[in-house]
C-alpha cells in the first residue's frame, strides 16, 4: 500500500486526484455524476485521473462508501499513481481518517476543496479575510494535525506563493509541525469577525450612499458567463477564465441604458451547489451589493444540462442571504452554445419570462437593457412638480427616472409635467425637500 504523503510534501502542479461520488437512495443521477467535481478539481489544479461512484441505501458511517468500494478506490489510486482521494460529499473527521487508512492517500471532501479554492482565488485583503475565516471555522472542530500557529499564514491569510505549495486542502491557515492551539483559533476566528464586522458596515454604508442611483447586481451559479456579460454591458474589463470561481470580489460599473440614463451594475461571487455554510456567511459583506440591489439579473448557462438544477441552487443561496424575495429577471445566457434544442425549450417553457441572451455574441442584450430600463421606471403616474430651479441635484434625478413631457420656469422654480414612480417620487422627496405638487397633492 502506498504510505500516506503528509500534505507538507505535496505541490498543487503535480497532484493526481481520483474523484468519488455517493448517491444515496432514490437521488435522481445526474448525466455526467462527477462532471461538476471534476471541473472543481481543475481549478484547484488537480489532474483527475480516475472516476468512482456508488449508489447505496445511505452513508456508511464509519467510512462512507463500503470496504468494496474503498479497495476499488485504493486499487484506482495505485493503478494512476494518484496522491488525493476527492469526495463529492461531506464527510465526518472521522470518516476522513478511516478512509485515509485504507487508501493511503490524503482524502479531503467537496467543502474542503471549494473553501481551497477560494483561498487560491482571494486577491484583495477583504477577501483573504473571509475565506480564512471560513476555513478556520469549517476545520476548526476536524483538526488533523493539518495547520500550523496562525502567524505562519499561507494562502488566503497571506501570500498566494506560500498558499500554493501545500496543495489541495492546505492553503489557508497554513501548516505546522505541532497541533494548533485551539484557544488561538478562537481568538483568531473571533479577530476575523471583527475585522469583517467592520467591512460588512462599511459596505453597507457605502451601498446606502448610492440609494438615488438604480441598483443592478448580476447573480448566478459559478461560471454561468456573469463577468463576460459584465464586460460586454459595461466595458469593465472584468477578469474572465473558463474556470469554476475564477473572480472572487466584486466589481461595480456604471451601465449606460440609453437617453441618458443608467444604472449601476455589480457583478458577484458565483455560487454552486451545496456551497458551505460557513462561506456564504464570510462572504456577505461582499454579497452586500445582491442583497440590496433593486434588481437582481440571474445569469444561468443555457447550453448546460444541469441548467435547472443550478437555478435551483442560486435561489436556495439568495434565500439564504435574504433575498429571495428581491425582483429578478432570469437570463438564459449562452444561447448561442445551446445543443439540446429541446431541453433549451423545456427551460424556456418553465420559465417564460427569461431573456434569451449570449454575453459572447451580443445576442439580447438590447431587449435586456430596455427591460431593465422598463424597471428601472417603474410603473408610472402622469403629475406635475415645482421645484427650485437652482435644485440642480432634484432636475438630475427628474432627468433619470422621469420622462418628462412639458417644462417652463415661473419665479425661479421650474414647473416639470411628468411621468414619474411612486418608487422615484418618494426619493425625489428624501434628497429635495422643497419640492411641490402642482396640483396640490401629497407624495
Amino acid at each position: 500500500m502506498t504510505t500516506l504523503q503528509s500534505r507538507e510534501d505535496l505541490s498543487v502542479g503535480r497532484e493526481r486526484a481520483v474523484v468519488v461520488k455517493v448517491i444515496i437512495g432514490n437521488e435522481p443521477e445526474p448525466a455526467e455524476p462527477l462532471a461538476e467535481l471534476t471541473e472543481l478539481a481543475r481549478s484547484a489544479g488537480a489532474i483527475v485521473v480516475s472516476q468512482a461512484i456508488q449508489r447505496r441505501p445511505a452513508f456508511n458511517a464509519a467510512s462512507c462508501v463500503g470496504k468494496g468500494k474503498l479497495e476499488e478506490i485504493r486499487q484506482r489510486a495505485d493503478a494512476y499513481d494518484a496522491n488525493v482521494v476527492i469526495f463529492d460529499n461531506d464527510l465526518s473527521p472521522s470518516q476522513i481518517r478511516e478512509i485515509e487508512q485504507a487508501v493511503g492517500r490524503k482524502v479531503i471532501d467537496r467543502s474542503e476543496l471549494i473553501l481551497d479554492i477560494f483561498a487560491s482565488r482571494a486577491r484583495t485583503h477583504e477577501a483573504r479575510l473571509q475565506v480564512e475565516l471560513a476555513q478556520l471555522e469549517y476545520t476548526a472542530p476536524r483538526l488533523r494535525g493539518m495547520w500550523t500557529h496562525l502567524e505562519r499564514i499561507a494562502g488566503a491569510g497571506g501570500g498566494t506563493g506560500a498558499g500554493a505549495v501545500g496543495g489541495i486542502g492546505t492553503r489557508g491557515p497554513g501548516e505546522s509541525q505541532i497541533e494548533i492551539d485551539r484557544r488561538l483559533v478562537g481568538k483568531r476566528v473571533a479577530l476575523l469577525k471583527s475585522k469583517l464586522a467592520e467591512i460588512d458596515r462599511r459596505r453597507v454604508r457605502e451601498v446606502r450612499a448610492r440609494r438615488e442611483q438604480f441598483t443592478v447586481s448580476l447573480v448566478g451559479y459559478t461560471n454561468a458567463g456573469k463577468s463576460t456579460l459584465m464586460n460586454a454591458l459595461t466595458g469593465a474589463g472584468a477578469f474572465v477564465e473558463d474556470r469554476l470561481f475564477a473572480t472572487l470580489d466584486t466589481l461595480t460599473r456604471k451601465w449606460e441604458l440609453g437617453s441618458g440614463r443608467y444604472c449601476l451594475l455589480s457583478d458577484t461571487v458565483g455560487f454552486i451547489r451545496d456551497l458551505p455554510h460557513h462561506l456564504v456567511a464570510s462572504f456577505r459583506a461582499t454579497l452586500e451589493e445582491a442583497i440590496h440591489a433593486d434588481l437582481l439579473l440571474h445569469v444561468v448557462d443555457a447550453a448546460n444540462p444541469e441548467a435547472a438544477v443550478q437555478i435551483a441552487a442560486v435561489e436556495r443561496v439568495l434565500a439564504e442571504l435574504g433575498c429571495g424575495e428581491r425582483p429578478a429577471l432570469l437570463l438564459l445566457n449562452k444561447a448561442d452554445a445551446v445543443q439540446d434544442e429541446a431541453a433549451f425549450a423545456v427551460l424556456r417553457g418553465r420559465h417564460p419570462d427569461a431573456l434569451r441572451v449570449s454575453a459572447r455574441t451580443g445576442l439580447g442584450l438590447d431587449t435586456l437593457r430596455d427591460e431593465v430600463l422598463r424597471r428601472m421606471r417603474g410603473e408610472q403616474r402622469r403629475i406635475t412638480l415645482s421645484i427650485r430651479a437652482g435644485d440642480g441635484r432634484a432636475l438630475t434625478f427628474v432627468e433619470r427616472f422621469a420622462e418628462i413631457h412639458e417644462r417652463r420656469f415661473e419665479d425661479g422654480r421650474a414647473i416639470v409635467e411628468l411621468d414619474i414612480s411612486p418608487r422615484a417620487l418618494e426619493h425625489l422627496h428624501r434628497i429635495a425637500a422643497d419640492v411641490r405638487h402642482v396640483n396640490g397633492l401629497e407624495a
